[in-house]
């Protein structure tokens, strides 16, 4: 009788133990292998314009695995001239998280900005790269990144006040070193 109660013991105790574990991210980790390519160091130029005045920069995506490849380390560092200057300043400085929600079923997509804007979205995957979009009070911004024949990660960014009409605003191209 001794031997079967601790036998029950010892069961309830291992089926305890094994209802307290959490789930394995095998799902997280198989939609992120979709993202693999983006991973190391993309060098490259671009500009923006906001005003009147193109402004030109360039820089680096630097992109990273962590968490056992359940996500995604972004860190963007870009610098220009300032106008009649020839000293380099950053000009576009980032920071993102892109992971996977299994319940949700769509990508994450965690902003920072060094002016201290930030944001979550939604990354949508296409064939060939990504977008993803936000809502500003005169309207929408989308960014779109497509992985060219070349290799290369070319992105824009545009801006719709109507959501049928856009104007580009930025435009990167980044080679992969």
């Amino acid at each position: 009788m001794k031997k079967l109660a601790v036998t029950l013991i010892l069961a309830m105790t291992a089926l305890s133990a094994a209802a307290q574990q959490p789930p394995t991210p095998d799902a997280q980790i198989a939609a992120m292998k979709k993202l693999d390519y983006m991973a190391g160091k993309w060098v490259g130029e671009g500009w923006m314009q906001m005003g009147p005045q193109r402004s030109t920069f360039r820089g680096s995506e630097t992109i990273q695995r962590k968490l056992d490849g359940t996500a995604l380390l972004v860190e963007g560092a870009f610098f220009g001239k300032k106008p009649g200057s020839d000293v380099e300043v950053p000009v576009h400085t980032t920071l993102a998280v892109i992971s996977y929600d299994p319940k949700g079923q769509k990508y994450d997509f965690a902003t920072w900005l060094a002016t201290g804007t930030s944001g979550d979205h939604v990354l949508t995957l296409t064939d060939k790269g990504w977008w993803w979009d936000l809502t500003t009070p005169g309207g929408k911004v989308k960014y779109t990144m497509t992985l060219t024949e070349a290799g290369e990660w070319l992105e824009i960014g545009e801006w719709s006040s109507d959501g049928a009409q856009w104007r580009k605003f930025f435009e990167m191209k980044l080679k992969k070193e």
